[in-house]
């Protein structure tokens, strides 16, 4: 299960990037993997289980300083709180919020996820390995969660898998699901569904940032496709922290397509994680980590009304071609 494979191609990039070389020998294994350790036995972390709500809005990689910036431009964030997520990423979030000692809420929610990594912890029990390394034993330790089956939940929806007609938002940019599937295929299980909650997980402001490059009909730039690889080596932060608000920007506006066409009385908007944007030297997130931006995450109350409004465009499955690992891959993670 520890397998801790080093390669001369992983030590090239090493060599090349003593930053990471950094992040994965000292921190990795100084506090993050123990942290894992802990959290398998312990709770680090509020379950989202633990709390009331019919819908949860999840904002892939989303942090509260970000959504509080936004805010103002949609009538249905009054304010934003805060709240200690149980993970550091999403595999880790997945791992520890399906616990079977909340079996009887899990069996009645359903789940429209625009990220394959449902699908990989629950579904296929592997769980995605990233970095130099082949063997990323804190991806090894999910496994000592005890985490329900996929068919447990009382529906599961994998809007990735969909493609849309022919139009503008059809495409799925390095394996990133546009918001549009998650709303429409969010909208079709509230009205159809017999479910008494249900989680709508947007994959957005996660990277690559796809929203202005799909907005203008153009390939991503460099500080879209790897925009934390580009935020630390050329210090630019603010085109890096402008294209990550329109990220938000691009799944709020379908979220608020979404809460006028659903009928959920207690609405939480909120993440599975947060980022690190260079804060104590740290980029990004991963499994363990207890970086304040990443492990607090937005908690936003509000309401939805299924004011009839809009109707879901999809009407047949029409499966995309990528696989899980090429999805993850597609996202930065080594699988």
């Amino acid at each position: 299960m520890f397998k801790f494979d080093i390669t001369i191609e992983n030590l090239k990039r090493g060599i090349s990037n003593p930053y990471q070389i950094f992040d994965e020998l000292v921190l990795q294994h100084g506090y993050r993997i123990p942290s894992t350790i802990y959290n398998t036995q312990r709770d680090i972390g509020t379950n989202i289980y633990t709390k009331d709500w019919d819908l949860l809005i999840i904002l892939d990689c989303c942090r509260i300083d970000a959504l509080r910036e936004v805010a103002p431009e949609y009538e249905f964030i009054e304010g934003v709180d805060s709240l200690k997520t149980v993970g550091g990423s999403t595999p880790e979030w997945t791992a520890k919020t399906f616990d079977p000692d909340y079996l009887d809420k899990i069996q009645q929610t359903g789940y429209v996820s625009g990220t394959a990594q449902l699908r990989s912890i629950l579904e296929e029990n592997r769980p995605s390995n990233s970095g130099l390394f082949d063997g990323h034993l804190a991806y090894s330790l999910l496994s000592y969660h005890d985490t329900v089956n996929i068919s447990d939940l009382g529906y599961v929806d994998y809007a990735f898998e969909y493609n849309l007609p022919s139009d503008e938002i059809a495409r799925h940019p390095k394996g990133k699901t546009p918001p549009r599937y998650i709303t429409d295929r969010g909208i079709r299980a509230a009205r159809g569904e017999d479910v008494d909650r249900l989680i709508l997980h947007y994959m957005q402001p996660h990277g690559p940032y796809a929203a202005d490059a799909i907005a203008e009909d153009r390939d991503l730039e460099k500080h879209e496709g790897r925009p934390l690889r580009y935020l630390r080596n050329t210090g630019d932060m603010d085109t890096v922290w402008e294209a990550y608000l329109n990220e938000i920007r691009f799944a709020l506006d379908e979220v608020e397509i979404a809460l006028n066409n659903i009928d959920a009385e207690k609405v939480i908007i909120t993440a599975d994680h947060g980022e690190a944007f260079g804060e104590y030297g740290i980029y990004g997130h991963t499994i363990g980590s207890l970086h304040p931006q990443v492990r607090h995450v937005p908690w936003v109350e509000t309401t939805a009304t299924d004011s009839n409004t809009y109707n879901p465009v999809i009407e047949e499955k029409n499966e995309a071609d990528d696989s899980t690992e090429e999805i993850l891959e597609a996202l930065g993670y080594k699988t």
